[in-house]
């Protein structure tokens, strides 16, 4: 059926919608300036903004088409008909095998179009099929209960089975085991027979390696602060873009135990500068998060907000769980946001906009993060300090030396095919984003940034955080222990500098974190006592190399969190930058927690507390109110 004819279709379901007293003379003539305005049929549009059920939207159309209605939850289909070699059809075009009747296939489908047509004679000839018509929710529903457990398997390892060598199933190899056994070994040797030799020396290496990773953080700083990495899109380029030009975009919202932020979520989705026929909403809830899901339901959200039950198998991981949902997954491009997100607006369409200038080697365009709760506690301003830092200078460096950049977790947009081309997260990896962002840049794609903010929650709740942040540690560990196993292929596929950046801003974070307690003591035990003085001790170069990281380099890390600070006009926290000292203990208290976890349960995901915040329950507070006035 022509494009044209589609259009009439919709209006007359309209117009029976109207007759039924579903819909209002002034909703039917709104809706209809939306579809010429956003280029979507009106059933999209109805469904889109929530103003009619999809049962009654597509009992409707069935009406009109004459043509039978079948609602798959009270009638499910054959199990027999359905093949998963086809399941990525069933969502895209829209439709599904029923049942057999009089020797034929009836179809269960969303619309009655030539496309549908063309596919039912690929599979059944012309004269074997018909169909009748369902409601996308019921395909929906039935492909994920006919494939679960083959879907589920696909989250879980497809990326192991693609390249094993790429994942963290296998926290470390045998080589690399072994390897680290034999040199602590030695190492305990050479301290049993020359005690004060390997003392030297390590304190000599280590002060080599923490000048190297000062100096390297100083340039990256330096030149992140003399550029902007943004690929800038104006006002009047989101203004300009058509919405009938815009693409069905998926948003990724994976949640566990977050029903109480969830009202706060939706309505955040909700104002979206962007069409709601062309989203694609996945809320992806694990299946025994029963409250979570009771939530959801009630909150009687549109028919673009869907529900992805994730099932139970271990690990229960963020990046498994979206895995597992970008399998339903309708859209040209997808986002990531977490429970507690709040993105501007026009997001979407920058990201889009972006996209279209950009080369097809870009993956990824990665959002600004920053935190909309700076002034809760010390806490959360040392948190708000450290992002700031990260996006305004550290990201803009990693760029100019065009070195593969660790993603931050949410706010990511990616090109949906380069995602599952390179087999998108490991579901193994507890930061899953770091390490998707150095297999792009093994596979030859990049990174690129948006001028568009997401506005998170900083956790002040000093437990939470220590969980976050040994989940953080403990995943660049894991990625660095990956990515190392064969340290020549990742030196061609990245490069030199992409190698070294690799070493000192993924592996060297972990490391400074674990070895700061050791060198706190010795500079303590060397300043109150007699019992170490490492002027005496150590090589004249070495000792001034150590002075000068004690002073130096350690003023300018601070200074490093001050002029993050002046930068994003955040001037309450200038001052808070001088204890960030006292932030350093808490990153080596999670380190060594990472550390144990890494060696005790590796792929453990430490579930972040979210809706802590002020902020946060005064939000809800406000939309409570607002729903109880309705």
């Amino acid at each position: 059926m022509p494009k044209g004819d589609q259009s009439a279709l919709h209006i007359k379901v309209g117009q029976r919608l109207l007759g039924k007293g579903l819909l209002t003379p002034d909703t039917l003539a709104a809706a209809m300036e939306e579809q010429d305005r956003w280029g979507s049929h009106l059933g999209h549009v109805l469904l889109g903004k929530g103003i009619v059920r999809p049962i009654d939207y597509f009992r409707t159309l069935a009406d009109v088409l004459r043509v039978p209605f079948v609602n798959l939850q009270v009638h499910p289909v054959d199990p027999s008909l359905c093949f998963y070699g086809d399941r990525n059809d069933y969502a895209s075009v829209g439709l599904i095998p029923w049942q057999r009747e009089s020797g034929r296939v009836i179809l269960a489908t969303t619309a009655v179009t030539p496309r549908q047509h063309e596919w039912a004679r690929s599979r059944f000839g012309r004269n074997g099929y018909a169909f009748v018509i369902t409601s996308p929710y019921d395909i929906f529903w039935q492909t994920q209960r006919l494939f679960r457990e083959e879907d589920s398997a696909q989250a879980l390892d497809a990326l192991y089975s693609r390249m094993p060598e790429h994942s963290a199933k296998i926290t470390m190899t045998v080589p690399q085991r072994n390897g680290l056994i034999a040199l602590g070994i030695l190492y305990l040797a050479l301290c049993v027979a020359r005690p004060g030799d390997v003392f030297v020396g390590t304190m000599a290496v280590l002060t080599v390696f923490y000048l190297v990773t000062f100096l390297f953080k100083f340039l990256l700083t330096w030149v992140g602060a003399n550029r902007n990495v943004d690929v800038q899109i104006s006002d009047g380029d989101v203004g300009a873009i058509r919405d009938q030009d815009l693409p069905v975009y998926t948003v990724l919202v994976p949640m566990y135990r977050e029903a109480s932020v969830l009202p706060l979520l939706v309505n955040s989705l909700k104002g979206l500068d962007y069409p709601a026929s062309k989203l694609d909403v996945k809320f992806i809830l694990e299946e025994d998060d029963e409250e979570t899901i009771a939530a959801a339901k009630e909150l009687g959200m549109p028919a673009s907000f869907e529900i992805v039950r994730v099932p139970h198998s271990e690990p229960k991981t963020k990046p498994k769980a979206c895995n597992y949902a970008l399998t339903f997954a309708r859209g040209e491009f997808a986002t990531i946001y977490d429970a507690e997100d709040m993105p501007e607006p026009d997001q979407l369409k920058k990201a889009v906009i972006a996209f279209r200038r950009s080369e097809s080697s870009v993956a990824c365009l990665q959002a600004r993060l920053n935190y909309f709760n700076r002034q809760d506690n010390w806490l959360t301003r040392m948190f708000t300090l450290e992002y700031s830092q990260w996006f305004d200078f550290l990201l803009p460096g990693l760029d100019w030396l065009k070195v593969p950049i660790p993603l931050g977790g949410t706010s990511n947009h990616f090109r949906v095919s380069v995602l599952r081309q390179v087999g998108a997260w490991d579901p193994y990896n507890v930061t899953e984003d770091a390490d998707l962002g150095v297999r792009f840049a093994q596979e030859g794609y990049t990174v690129g940034v948006i001028n568009s903010t997401t506005y998170e929650e900083a956790n002040g709740v000093l437990p939470s955080w220590i969980k976050q942040r040994s989940r953080w540690v403990k995943g660049y560990m894991q990625t660095w222990l990956v990515h190392m196993r064969h340290p020549y292929h990742l030196w061609r596929s990245i490069g030199p500098r992409g190698f070294l950046s690799f070493q000192l801003f993924v592996g060297g974070p972990p490391l400074v974190m674990l070895i700061n307690p050791f060198f706190w003591l010795v500079t303590i035990v060397s300043l109150t006592t007699n019992w170490i003085q490492l002027g005496d001790l150590l090589p004249e170069p070495v000792a001034f190399i150590a002075a000068f990281n004690l002073i130096v380099g350690n003023l300018f890390l601070v200074y490093f969190g001050i002029i993050a600070a002046l930068k994003r006009r955040y001037y309450d926290l200038v001052l808070q930058g001088i204890l960030q000292p006292f932030y350093w203990v808490l990153h080596s208290v999670a380190a060594y927690k990472a550390l144990w976890q890494l060696i005790t349960m590796p792929h453990y995901w430490e579930k972040t507390e979210h809706g802590t915040s002020l902020q946060t329950k005064h939000a809800l507070a406000q939309l409570g109110g607002a729903a109880n006035g309705k």
